[in-house]
């Protein structure tokens, strides 16, 4: 196990959260560089059996800290980017632009010029305006810009409504009943190369029939689109599936079971075909934790609030979409002896949905105590802010008995640094 006690203490590999915490302050996210691998290697195995040709296309909105990129990279990895920032960090951690798919609904002319340019694998294509803005680029520098298109299959994924994007009242995709329409326009265009095909329907899903039915429905316009003589090579599948925040051992049942039944179902029905997948979340999520220290606890007559110092600003997922990830203390020692409270886990911003957490049962804390949040490597740091002018926090990577600084804390001074005065 990565994270396991010793003598009651939490630790990360071989480091003490104790020794990181004393060390870097707190709030701080730290990896788990042999949790990475892991993750990553459970998705390879898995694809090796099938014995189709494939590419794993990290999500890199999931987490992009480059040397998560660069620890990706060497194993192999591909990357699904959405943005030219996260193009420029791919590049610049070591990834092989060949292996880079471009999702997104408003890829800016500049974007799809500095694709075309460093050679791309394909941009997973979102609409017809979208089609014609890269062609027209892709005749100006003389080149040929591969696409996939993204079809919106029209499936619930039965996940939240904001991390929904498979149905025709969300924004992404072209929708399937338009989609022979698309094709043909595509092919009509000079300096568009059709290659492949995407859908991606929502994220955090733990039920597999969403994953099914939008599946079925592709491989049926697939057939579909054979007939019209328009041959593809790539067939993307997306990322999307979940991660169980309350029972994180479930993550080889849910990932085998992924694989299994899509697998199957493309092996039967489609052949010669390369399998893209875009995995983000299942990936990451549970290589990583987030340090924070009790500043105060406060009691009213129907709450116990334990405010601590990471508040929605370090990390936002509990505010925005109500999820829930474990939280405990990472020094059992300290308070073993006291009886279980419930808590109202807490931050400092001025905003009631400020919190990490309601009614946990815990060990009876107290001023100082560091707790730490779990499954955290996914849309943690990647999505904090400096929200109520707060510092962001560090970013750290424990590769056994070291400790990695990889991204240094906000200074005060860079909180201001890009505004200016006098200048009116």
């Amino acid at each position: 196990m990565t994270f396991k006690r010793y003598k009651g203490i939490l630790f990360i590999e071989n480091i003490s959260c104790l020794k990181i915490a004393n060390k870097f302050g707190t709030p701080c996210y730290v990896y788990s560089k042999k949790e990475i691998i892991k993750y990553f290697n459970y998705y390879k195995y898995q694809l090796s059996l099938i014995n189709h040709p494939n590419i794993i296309c990290y999500a890199l909105k999931a987490n992009s800290n480059i040397a998560i990129i660069n620890i990706l990279s060497k194993l192999g990895s591909g990357f699904d980017i959405v943005s030219i920032g996260e193009l420029e960090k791919v590049l610049i951690a070591g990834g092989d632009p060949k292996k880079i798919v471009y999702s997104g609904v408003a890829k800016k002319k500049q974007e799809i010029k500095r694709a075309l340019k460093v050679g791309i694998k394909c941009f997973n294509v979102e609409s017809f305006q979208e089609m014609d803005r890269i062609n027209s680029i892709a005749i100006r520098l003389k080149n040929k810009a591969n696409i996939s298109i993204r079809i919106n299959p029209n499936v619930d994924a039965k996940t939240h409504p904001y991390i929904s994007t498979g149905l025709k009242s969300n924004k992404f995709g072209i929708s399937i009943d338009k989609a022979e329409e698309a094709y043909v326009y595509a092919n009509s265009l000079t300096n568009i190369k059709i290659i492949g095909i995407d859908f991606h329907i929502g994220s955090q899903i733990l039920n597999i029939n969403p994953f099914i039915e939008a599946l079925d429905n592709i491989i049926f316009l697939i057939k579909k689109l054979y007939k019209k003589k328009i041959k593809l090579n790539i067939l993307d599948i997306g990322g999307g599936l979940g991660v169980n925040y309350k029972k994180i051992n479930l993550y080889q049942f849910l990932i085998k079971k992924y694989f299994t039944t899509l697998c199957e179902r493309i092996l039967a029905n489609i052949h010669n075909i390369e399998i893209i997948l875009e995995p983000g979340r299942s990936i990451l999520a549970n290589t990583g934790v987030l340090l924070t220290r009790v500043e105060i606890i406060k009691k009213t007559k129907i709450k116990n609030f334990a405010i601590v110092d990471a508040g929605m600003n370090d990390f936002i997922r509990p505010a925005f979409y109500n999820a829930w990830h474990n939280i405990d203390v990472v020094d059992i020692n300290k308070v073993k002896y006291y009886k279980n409270l419930f808590y109202d886990i807490v931050g400092p911003i001025c905003e009631s949905s400020d919190f990490l957490g309601k009614k946990r049962y815990l060990n009876k804390l107290s001023q100082n105590d560091l707790l730490v949040i779990q499954s955290v490597g996914a849309y943690g740091f990647v999505m904090s802010s400096n929200y109520n002018t707060r510092k962001r926090p560090s970013e750290l990577l424990v590769d056994k008995n070291q400790i990695f600084v990889i991204r240094e804390s906000d200074s005060l001074k860079s909180l201001w640094k890009k505004e200016y005065v006098n200048l009116f």
